[in-house]
């Protein structure tokens, strides 16, 4: 007889057409220019060298700690030039996992999270291995994007237990503003729900908005959940190492529940915690290549169409930029013929856009390989 498994691993999306074009291209044996780039340890960046980071001596004896080693919440402490107590401080091995924390800190199955649309499509895998149930509200442009707040009213239900936004968001880039933030948090506080911030980009700002909040790990007007790590903020998604900061509100007590829930796992290494001062120092040598690169990508790009028939949206952070092509054709065939000339980026409807038809494309790119891309791109018009 079969086994038995677990309805939450029942995932019922086929492989989608994209990704067949791609495994016969490369079975082919075609090069691809890829502008889906999103690791910077393989985009050009260059790094310092870490192995002496990782060498403390104190690594080799095991003190298990749930919220973290007390050093390296500081040295997070410091990142946020000391306005967070580390008490207030847990540790993850991943932005991913400090989701699953939450999910099963705030939400019993069945229960819903609201998330933006569109934006990065890991949550309904996440959602569904924690028996939690993904409903959108939207993010709509006109000059910048903004959150639809009274559909985002309007889709809150009793079993909401919490409100995720991306901040900058990705794929859109755009930042929470302050008076989005104030609707949002008076929300969570009349309902009961909390408010999920994940901030893995807020450092990579491109253009500087008056309204724009970086963090809501300093703010305190529902109880809210900011979240952030290594992969991103140091550009080093090898070393697993995340955390989320809790605020507002009954913080206290939720932090004592996910010291439970990371009492049951201990997931997070000792060489980096031990080392986490360190990594985090370098930032000051990854972020200044991975900002002057998407800068000079988007330049070059927002130069490239000017006059054509492609959109830009506007960015205001992140690594990514979102071209609207003439509907000439659908996003698909956009994207399947860029392929056959060898380019890949990614269709908006991996992000859940509500129309066509939306290429993402990444700023991270090495420029050569990017301007490439991008000619190719024009050259599909």
């Amino acid at each position: 007889m079969t086994p038995k498994y677990s309805d939450r691993l029942l995932w019922t999306a086929p492989p989608n057409t994209l990704s067949l074009a791609l495994e016969r291209h490369r079975a082919a044996g075609k090069p691809i220019l890829d502008l889906t780039q999103s690791n910077p340890t393989t985009a050009g960046i260059q790094y310092p060298a870490l192995a002496a980071l990782l060498a403390d001596q104190r690594v080799l004896q095991y003190e298990p700690s749930a919220r973290g080693l007390v050093s390296a919440r500081e040295a997070i402490s410091e990142y946020y030039r000391e306005r967070i107590h580390p008490d207030r401080i847990l540790l993850t091995a991943s932005t991913s996992e400090a989701y699953a924390y939450l999910f099963k800190l705030l939400c019993d199955p069945g229960d819903e999270i609201l998330v933006p649309r569109p934006s990065y499509p890991l949550f309904d895998m996440l959602a569904q291995l924690e028996c939690v149930q993904v409903k959108h509200y939207s993010l709509r442009y006109q000059d910048g994007w903004f959150v639809d707040i009274p559909a985002l009213r309007e889709s809150i239900t009793k079993r909401t237990r919490a409100i995720v936004w991306v901040n900058p968001n990705n794929p859109t880039g755009s930042y929470l503003k302050d008076f989005e933030y104030r609707e949002i948090a008076a929300l969570c506080a009349s309902r009961g729900m909390a408010l999920i911030s994940d901030e893995v980009f807020s450092d990579y700002e491109i253009r500087s908005e008056a309204h724009a909040l970086k963090t809501l790990a300093d703010q305190a007007e529902c109880l809210s959940f900011s979240l952030s790590g290594l992969s991103k903020v140091c550009g080093l998604p090898q070393m697993k190492l995340g955390w989320l900061v809790a605020s507002g509100p009954g913080h206290e007590l939720a932090l004592q529940r996910l010291e439970w829930i990371a009492d049951t796992f201990l997931s997070v290494g000792m060489p980096v915690q031990c080392a986490t001062a360190e990594l985090l120092a370098v930032r000051n040598t990854v972020q200044p290549q991975i900002k002057d690169r998407t800068r000079a990508n988007l330049s070059y790009l927002r130069a490239a169409i000017y006059g054509s028939s492609f959109r830009l949206y506007r960015i205001e952070g992140g690594w990514y930029a979102i071209l609207q092509a003439p509907r000439i054709r659908s996003e698909e065939a956009w994207v399947l013929g860029l392929l056959e000339r060898g380019t890949l980026v990614q269709p908006g409807y991996f992000f859940d856009f509500e129309s066509e038809a939306f290429l993402v494309i990444s700023l991270l790119t090495e420029p050569s390989l990017f301007q490439q891309g991008v000619a190719h791109i024009l050259d599909e018009c």
